[in-house]
């Protein structure tokens, strides 16, 4: 008889309840305001975006408070 093998728990890609994960609009205006900052120079708004989600996360996770 086989038996099924048990869940593996913690694999390492859950997030913790505390995560805050900023909006999309959040993140937008973030990454709109370091578009602007660069005087609107074109070609890096993937990197803006990242940054932005990024940069927002970090805040978060230092203030926990503002969640």
């Amino acid at each position: 008889m086989a038996v099924a093998a048990a869940p593996k728990a913690g694999n390492g890609n859950a997030r913790s309840a505390s995560t805050y994960d900023p909006t999309h609009d959040e993140i937008a205006e973030a990454a709109y305001q370091r578009y602007l900052s660069r005087q609107g120079a074109q070609g890096s708004d993937f990197d803006d975006w990242l940054a932005a989600e990024r940069d927002l996360r970090s805040r978060s996770a230092s203030n926990p408070k503002s969640q």
